[in-house]
C-alpha cells in the first residue's frame, strides 16, 4: 500500500488523530540506581479535535467520548516492560494527565536482548560517570514500537508515520502528504507540536547532548515531527 493510501486509510483510525498535534510536556526524576517517576500531560490542539468530532459523528460514535482515553492508555503502559505503575486520566475531552513509574530506565521497553535495547543506563560513584543515552533511528523504531502493549502499539501504527512504515521521507515530503489529505491548517498543527522534557537526576549534570542543563536538571524541546519522520537518527545523552 502507498504512503497516501495509508494516509487516506487512517481518516478512519480517529482514535489515533490526537498524536498527530498533540503538544506533551514530561516531568521526571531519575533516581540512583535507575529507577525514575514520570509525570505527563498531553492536550490536543483544535484542528486535530475538529477532525476527531467529525469522523464521529460520521460513523455514528459518541461526541462526548474523551479525545484520549486515560484507561487504554493505563492499560497499554502497565503492559510494557519495566513498568511498575502507570495511571492516566482525562483532564477534560482533550487532555491528559498521567504518572508513570519505571522499575529501572535501562529495562524500559527493551526485548530482553542487546539489540533491543534502545536505552543504555550506566551508573558510577563519580563525576561524570553515571549516563543515560537514548538512540533511536528508522531501523530501530518500529522493533520499539512493536514491543508496547497490542493496544498503544496499534494506535502509534496507525500515525501512518514514514518511521512506523519503514520508509524513507524527509519532514518536508509527510508535511506536504498530511497537507494533501487533511489541509494546510492541521499539518500546521502538525509541525507546531512539541514534545518538552524536564528531567532531573541524581547529581549535577557534567554533560547533555540534544537538550540543555542547569545544575541537576536536564530540559529537551523536541518537535513531534523529528520522532514520526526520523529523517535523521536521534541521539539523547546526560552524564552526571
Amino acid at each position: 500500500m502507498t504512503t497516501f493510501k495509508r494516509l487516506f486509510v487512517f481518516l478512519f483510525f480517529p482514535l489515533a488523530a490526537p498524536l498527530l498535534s498533540c503538544t506533551a510536556s514530561i516531568d521526571g526524576i531519575v533516581r540512583e540506581g535507575g529507577s525514575a517517576d514520570i509525570t505527563i500531560s498531553a492536550a490536543v490542539e483544535p484542528r486535530t479535535v475538529a477532525l476527531i468530532l467529525s469522523i464521529r459523528g460520521f460513523m455514528g460514535g459518541a461526541a462526548d467520548a474523551p479525545i484520549l482515553d486515560g484507561p487504554a492508555i493505563t492499560g497499554s503502559m502497565i503492559a510494557a516492560p519495566g513498568v511498575i505503575s502507570a495511571s492516566f486520566v482525562n483532564a477534560g475531552p482533550t487532555a491528559l494527565n498521567g504518572n508513570l513509574s519505571i522499575s529501572n530506565v535501562g529495562d524500559f521497553l527493551i526485548a530482553g536482548d542487546a539489540e533491543g535495547q534502545f536505552i543504555t543506563f550506566t551508573e558510577g560513584a563519580t563525576a561524570g560517570a553515571s549516563s543515560i543515552t537514548i538512540n533511536l533511528d528508522r531501523s530501530s523504531a518500529p522493533g520499539l514500537i512493536s514491543r508496547l502493549s497490542p493496544e498503544l502499539a496499534e494506535y502509534l501504527s496507525a500515525l501512518m508515520a514514514p518511521v512506523i512504515l519503514g520508509e524513507a521521507m524527509s519532514r518536508q515530503e509527510y508535511i506536504g502528504l498530511v497537507t494533501m489529505v487533511y489541509g494546510r491548517l492541521l499539518a500546521d498543527e502538525l509541525a507546531a507540536a512539541r514534545i518538552r522534557a524536564s528531567i532531573q537526576f541524581p547529581r549535577t549534570i557534567t554533560a547533555v547532548q540534544g537538550g540543555t542543563a542547569t545544575g541537576n536538571r536536564a530540559e529537551f524541546d523536541i518537535p513531534l515531527l523529528d520522532l514520526l519522520v526520523m529523517e535523521q537518527p536521534l541521539r539523547y545523552e546526560v552524564r552526571w
